[in-house]
C-alpha cells in the first residue's frame, strides 16, 4: 500500500476510535448515541456520565487528532498531507466506520488537529472557547465562537489566505458550525442546557 494512503487511513481509524461511546457503555452501559444531543463527544459524556469521564473523552479525543497530523509530519513533512491526514481524523471521529458512521462534533478533536499544526493557533482558540464558555455556561456556543474565530488567527498566523492551513481552517469552522446546526435553533430559542457547577 502507498504510504500516503495508509497515513491518511490510519488518520481515520485514529479519528474513529470511540472513546466516548466506550465510556458510557463501560461505566454507565448507555448509548450515547441514543440519549442527550445523540453525539458521543465529550460534552454529550459530561451531561449524561460525568466530569471525569467527560474530561478523559476530552484528552483522548485531543491526543486523536494531534497524532494523526504528526504522523502524517514525521512520515511525509508536506503541509497538505499534514491538512489532509487531520480531515481524515475529524471524519473519522464525525462518521466513525465501528458505529455506523455516528460519532461526535470535532471539537475535541479538531483542536488536537491544530494543536499539531500551530500549537498557538490551537491554543488561542482553546482560549476563546474557555472564555466564551466562562461567560456563557454553553458548551455548543462556546464551540461555535471558536470554530468562528478559528480560520481568523490562522490567517494571522501565516499572513496568508492561500496557505493549506488557512484554507484548512476555513474548512474545519464550516463543519463545526453545520455539525452543531441543531445547537443553534437551541441557542436562539434559548433552550440550549448551560453547563452546572
Amino acid at each position: 500500500m502507498d504510504l500516503k494512503i495508509f497515513i491518511l487511513f490510519i488518520s481515520y481509524l485514529l479519528g474513529s476510535f470511540p472513546t466516548g461511546f466506550l465510556i458510557g457503555k463501560y461505566l454507565k452501559n448507555i448509548d450515547l448515541r441514543e440519549i442527550g444531543s445523540g453525539s458521543t463527544g465529550a460534552t454529550n459524556v459530561l451531561r449524561n456520565v460525568g466530569k471525569l469521564p467527560a474530561f478523559f473523552v476530552f484528552i483522548i479525543d485531543v491526543f486523536k487528532g494531534y497524532f494523526a497530523v504528526k504522523i502524517a509530519s514525521i512520515l511525509l513533512s508536506n503541509n497538505l498531507f499534514e491538512v489532509l491526514a487531520g480531515l481524515c481524523a475529524l471524519f473519522g471521529h464525525i462518521w466513525p466506520i465501528w458505529l455506523k458512521g455516528k460519532g461526535g462534533k470535532a471539537v475535541a478533536s479538531g483542536l488536537g488537529v491544530f494543536l499539531a499544526l500551530s500549537w498557538k493557533v490551537g491554543i488561542s482558540s482553546l482560549g476563546v472557547f474557555l472564555l466564551t464558555l466562562a461567560f456563557s455556561k454553553i458548551v455548543s456556543l462556546s464551540s461555535i465562537i471558536a470554530a468562528i474565530v478559528l480560520p481568523i488567527l490562522m490567517m494571522l498566523r501565516l499572513n496568508s489566505l492561500n496557505h493549506p492551513f488557512t484554507i484548512f481552517s476555513i474548512i474545519v469552522s464550516i463543519l463545526v458550525i453545520w455539525k452543531h446546526r441543531t445547537n443553534i435553533n437551541r441557542i436562539i430559542k434559548n433552550s440550549e442546557p448551560r453547563i452546572k457547577h
